[in-house]
């Protein structure tokens, strides 16, 4: 069965322009991302993300509260290293619904970057970012 992408350049685009707003920036700023320039998600390919989004997608499923699983870019082409950590925390669940916070780590070229987005998955189904 694929696994379903949460981890997409569009929804990270959005927690990191969402953070910016909140942190009392313009809007000209907000929209000139150049301050991404160096971070590891800029070194990030499709395959990257993938790679993250699948390791993502495993420890959601596996890991307890708290519990970090290691990931990497290894064998996806990319010429820069990446690798992190996902780690999922404060777990609720609602009848067949579950969300988690997740906080995903990417480090390339000495930069560390972190995003903690909130995650949901009805029964079965794939973890997708709760929109806010």
């Amino acid at each position: 069965m694929p696994v379903q992408s949460f981890f997409t350049a569009r929804s990270v685009t959005r927690i990191l322009t969402s953070a910016v707003l909140l942190a009392g920036a313009g809007v000209t700023f907000a929209s000139n991302l150049n301050f991404l320039k160096d971070t590891p998600i800029s070194y990030m390919k499709d395959a990257d993300k993938k790679a993250l989004n699948d390791a993502a997608q495993i420890a959601l499923d596996r890991n307890k509260d708290g519990e970090s699983s290691n990931w990497s870019n290894s064998g996806t082409g990319n010429a820069v290293p990446i690798h992190g950590t996902v780690t999922p925390r404060d777990t609720l669940k609602d009848g067949d619904k579950t969300c988690r916070s997740a906080t995903l780590t990417a480090i390339a070229k000495g930069q560390t970057q972190t995003w903690t987005p909130t995650v949901c998955k009805q029964g079965n189904g794939p973890w997708k970012i709760r929109k806010q």
